[in-house]
């Protein structure tokens, strides 16, 4: 596939005919009529080693599965909206540590809500008191700013009625301009805990270049990666590559959640919310070109978006021994990617430094500096934490490794 430069397993130090056990574990899923179809592919210094397309694209129409079939790729946005922001950084808009609200005004004299001691009478479930510091870009970008959300958090309630309506016609700004008016979970760089966070990041992206996010990604991204299938809104003129979207039913088996049409809230009209935490639609090979550009230390074909430094700066532990509940021990999380940090507690085979993010529809990618890999797996399911698809598609990817 153009873009994508093929090499034989074995001349990469990887074995072609272990590679063949990662489509038939990906095989057993869909046979069990556990995911509808998957795309997997897997590089090593820069050469694609297996690219496979199983199963179905919609169950529903009898479409197969196919190496450019596009994804909702949702979270996987995140990696991309941070690069975004850290080009502007590369161009000196901004330090780390600078507040938030030197561009989102709304983001300063930030609260927290904290239960109110038995010996205090109030009015609600908690008290709040003033922040002891500043929301910094590095707080957001790393999770650890105590935004509200609705995972977990004494603002659960006050989040779901301030968020739960999100019209088509309201900005990603619109949203988060909503979300600054509701208590932190804790003061900023006391803990993690996912969020909303990267669309700030996105919204910081369009403050400070004076561009849409999408404008931004297509011109400054997209186009120079030549990333030609990723976009925040699917033309119609390529829905017949667009997948099927499903959930969990009975016995643990697929439902169409939403059919890849032009009424997909992923295509549809208006087009104005450009979601930083999760609005793309991609393709394996796009989102491969994306990763290898990050494992070339900023750079692929001749174009750097970043410098080798910070990309280091972006893949180190920004958070500590802070607990990641969402990655579980063995992670810190950087400026945009959860990385590992200890890989007997992560319980992977990544090689400590390898960094990656995936998606609410069961994709995932990772980059592993170690070993000079790349893995992408796209699937459309949610949820998909019952599944050990993600997992196996690590492990089945590092066994073939054979030098």
């Amino acid at each position: 596939m153009p873009g994508a430069p093929t090499a034989k397993p074995e001349s990469l130090g990887m074995s072609s005919e272990r590679l063949e056990r990662l489509d038939a574990i990906m095989q057993g899923y869909i046979d069990r009529a556990e995911t509808a179809g998957v795309v997997t592919l897997v590089a090593r210094k820069g050469k694609v080693v297996h690219f496979s397309a199983l199963g179905m694209r919609d169950v529903e129409s009898g479409a197969p599965m196919t190496e450019d079939t596009i994804f909702r790729i949702a979270s996987m946005t995140k990696p991309i909206t941070s690069v975004a922001l850290m080009m502007l950084y590369e161009e000196g808009y901004f330090q780390l540590r600078d507040p938030i609200s030197k561009w989102l005004p709304e983001y300063a004299d930030m609260k927290v809500a904290i239960p109110a001691p038995p010996s205090e009478r109030i009015s609600g479930r908690y008290k709040t008191v003033p922040a002891n510091g500043p929301i910094t870009i590095q707080h957001v970008l790393t999770h650890t700013a105590g935004l509200s959300n609705g995972y977990r958090g004494i603002t659960q309630p006050e989040y779901a009625e301030a968020m739960a309506n999100f019209p088509p016609e309201e900005t990603d700004h619109e949203r988060i301009r909503r979300l600054a008016a509701i208590p932190l979970n804790f003061h900023p760089g006391e803990h993690w805990e996912y969020g909303l966070a990267t669309s700030v990041v996105g919204v910081l992206v369009e403050v400070m270049s004076g561009m849409t996010l999408d404008a931004f990604f297509r011109e400054r991204i997209f186009k120079p990666l030549d990333m030609p299938d990723t976009y925040f809104f699917l033309p119609e003129s390529k829905l017949d590559r667009f997948a099927a979207n499903y959930t969990r039913g009975e016995d643990n088996t697929i439902q169409l959640a939403e059919a890849p049409d032009a009424e997909s809230r992923w295509v549809r009209e208006p087009h104005v919310q450009f979601r930083g935490a999760g609005g793309l639609v991609s393709t394996a090979r796009d989102y491969f070109r994306f990763q290898q550009m990050m494992l070339n230390g900023g750079e692929r074909d001749g174009v750097r978006l970043l410098s080798r430094k910070t990309v280091e700066l972006m893949t180190a532990n920004h958070t500590g021994d802070k607990e990641n509940w969402l990655t579980g021990p063995g992670y810190g999380f950087g400026l945009g990617y959860a990385v590992v940090t200890d890989q007997g507690p992560a319980a992977t085979p990544k090689s400590e430094g390898s960094y990656h993010w995936g998606g609410a529809y069961g994709t995932i990618s990772w980059v592993d500096p170690k070993e000079e890999l790349v893995g992408v797996l796209m699937e459309q399911i949610y949820p998909y934490t019952h599944l050990n698809i993600r997992p196996d598609m690590k492990s089945m990817t590092y066994q073939a490794i054979v030098d």
